[in-house]
């Protein structure tokens, strides 16, 4: 009796063993699939019933690591399945629906807003990354679903500070179109003006403080 309740421990250690070794076998294939943009083997592992909200070590979900990462066959697949957590933040409070916008890709960011992503957040929101990145018309997007034109992020900058100094010059003036206050400054002192002069965007830098003396 003892030797056969020992066996069925050694074999209950030896299961155990085994499920965590696929099981981390299987978060680490998650991840190199998305890389590799090997959107067939993620609807295996999603119908075999792998977590599709599964994070890395940085907190960082996989479909924020798929938009980052340009994986065209992985998104969709991500986005479609039900229960993708679509405002999953990482450690950095960074979202799925801001890598999108950094990377312009309006049929994602469509496709999340039209689902209820969130467009305003406290911190560095959608529209900051949209700014510094380079399409305009993800700024435009954004905006007409409402996106607050002069968030402030922790460190002072607004979205028009980072189209200034980092994305799309036509960002920059379409945001001043839509009423973008020029005049505040970020916790280094610095303006959007100044911001668009350390870029070398002098005409710019320009525009930007007649935009800030008219108020």
């Amino acid at each position: 009796m003892k030797r056969r309740r020992c066996l069925q421990g050694t074999a209950g250690l030896l299961l155990a063993a085994t499920g965590l070794a696929a099981r981390a076998a299987s978060y680490e294939d998650w991840f190199r699939y998305i890389e590799l943009d090997l959107g067939r083997e993620i609807q295996k592992m999603l119908q075999a019933g792998f977590d599709v909200n599964t994070v890395d070590p940085k907190g960082q979900s996989g479909l924020y690591v798929a938009l980052r990462e340009g994986s065209a066959t992985v998104v969709p697949v991500l986005l479609a399945w039900p229960g993708t957590a679509l405002d999953a933040q990482n450690a950095m409070g960074e979202t799925p629906l801001m890598m999108a916008a950094l990377k312009g890709r309006m049929d994602v960011m469509a496709s999340l807003i039209a689902r209820g992503a969130r467009i305003n957040k406290d911190g560095w929101t959608p529209l900051h990354y949209a700014a510094t990145g380079p399409n305009p018309d993800a700024v435009e997007l954004l905006l007409a679903h409402g996106a607050v034109l002069d968030a402030v992020a922790p460190n002072g900058n607004t979205p028009l500070m980072m189209a200034a100094g980092y994305g799309a010059i036509d960002s920059a003036r379409l945001l001043l179109r839509r009423g973008a206050d020029a005049r505040p400054r970020n916790k280094g002192g610095r303006d959007a003006a100044d911001l668009a002069k350390a870029a070398d965007r002098l005409g710019l830098a320009q525009e930007l403080g007649d935009a800030a003396a008219a108020r």
